[in-house]
């Protein structure tokens, strides 16, 4: 009993005061509650189902292990008294942050509620002819006691948030992998779920240069995926590859505009399933462009890209349709090259064949004589053209 006494002592009010205050415990707790609701326009609905529950809990919860503190001389930050009290602040700031509020709008709660709190407990030692040391020490007390409690509502909305946001992360990696790995349809419905991701239209793949990809994120939707560096193949250069939704029709024209990262590459769009096909296009034309030059939009260089789909077949056919004319001089055999790639080109029209190789029509007619006596009927052959059309438009 000595040791309590002790204690008491050093609270700065009689136990009258304290008395008093516990009989008014209830209501203040209700009006500070009520003031919260009227003065934070955030907190408006925010005391309706389980979570409103949480909330008036913690504010008496606060006030009650506050009462206590004062009763014992305690110190709030040393006493395991205000344990109770704190952990409930903490799981206070967890909720709100599953619950949307920001910090700003949790701190202005706690100060309308400090407000609230000390007005009515300071009437009560008012009307109890404390002194005004002993009020000022309380007072010292209270504010210093809201203030814990607010940064342990912080660090559990801050914690909150972390953990959410990792776990989102991670299940939107998860997604990411799935997609570049041609999951079932509902497999990836159940990692969109899992991942809280809503479900664009189509979604288009962007290569930029590390670490340009800062430029982008803040001006796409929010859901661009992030593709993890392990899913993609081997690649030419570093590069971040996004998948960025619902930037296909219409919206591509804005959207090239806005990139102008240099280096960046733009894939084509795709129904957000077939995603992969964007990405594997995308990651390929990255030999095509100039990692120091403008965005490369894939759409605008289609035959590039399929000429160099496979580069070993397309060197394989140029060698095989240019056979006829191993046997002669390397020099020789450059003009007869050039000469039937016009001719293809330009489907036999001899005027446009001289004009683009800068010669006169009649060695048009001279070279072509010698191209039928090394190719013969072949050169008549639809088969045959589409091949020399194709070898040699590279």
């Amino acid at each position: 009993m000595g040791a309590r006494r002790d204690r008491s002592e050093r609270s700065p009010l009689p136990k009258a005061v304290l008395d008093a205050m516990w009989t008014v415990l209830p209501s203040v707790a209700e009006r500070t509650v009520a003031t919260v609701v009227a003065d934070v326009p955030s907190y408006a609905d925010a005391f309706s189902g389980r979570m409103g529950e949480i909330i008036e809990r913690a504010v008496q919860q606060a006030l009650a292990g506050f009462l206590r503190l004062t009763a014992e001389g305690d110190d709030p930050d040393t006493s395991p008294m205000a344990r109770p009290a704190l952990d409930a602040a903490y799981t206070l700031g967890r909720g709100e942050a599953r619950q949307g509020r920001s910090t700003d709008v949790l701190l202005a709660a706690y100060r309308v509620g400090a407000r609230t709190a000390w007005r009515e407990f300071s009437a009560v030692a008012v009307s109890h002819e404390v002194s005004g040391d002993a009020l000022a020490t309380f007072a010292e007390r209270v504010f210093a006691y809201i203030d814990q409690l607010s940064a342990l509502s912080v660090a559990g909305h801050a914690d909150e948030l972390a953990k959410t946001g990792l776990a989102r992360q991670r299940n939107r990696e998860v997604l990411a992998r799935k997609l570049l790995a041609a999951a079932p349809s509902d497999d990836l419905q159940v990692a969109a779920e899992r991942a809280e991701w809503r479900p664009p239209q189509t979604l288009t793949a962007l290569a930029v240069p590390r670490g340009g990809e800062r430029r982008i994120v803040t001006t796409v939707d929010p859901r661009h995926l992030e593709v993890p560096d392990d899913a993609l193949p081997p690649l030419p250069r570093p590069v971040i590859v996004l998948l960025v939704p619902d930037v296909g029709a219409r919206a591509r024209v804005a959207f090239r505009r806005s990139i102008t990262v240099p280096g960046a590459v733009i894939g084509p769009d795709r129904p957000w399933m077939k995603a992969r096909a964007s990405v594997h296009r995308t990651v390929r034309a990255l030999d095509l462009c100039d990692p120091s030059g403008d965005p490369f939009d894939t759409e605008e260089h289609l035959t590039e890209l399929v000429l160099t789909a496979d580069t070993d077949a397309l060197s394989d056919l140029r060698e095989k349709v240019l056979a006829p004319m191993n046997s002669l001089r390397p020099a020789v055999k450059r003009k007869l090259t050039d000469t039937l790639r016009a001719w293809v080109l330009h489907h036999g029209r001899r005027d446009d064949i001289a004009a683009a190789l800068y010669i006169h029509p009649q060695t048009v007619r001279y070279r072509m004589g010698q191209l039928r006596e090394l190719y013969g009927d072949d050169l008549q052959n639809p088969r045959m053209i589409q091949e020399l059309t194709i070898a040699l438009s590279g």
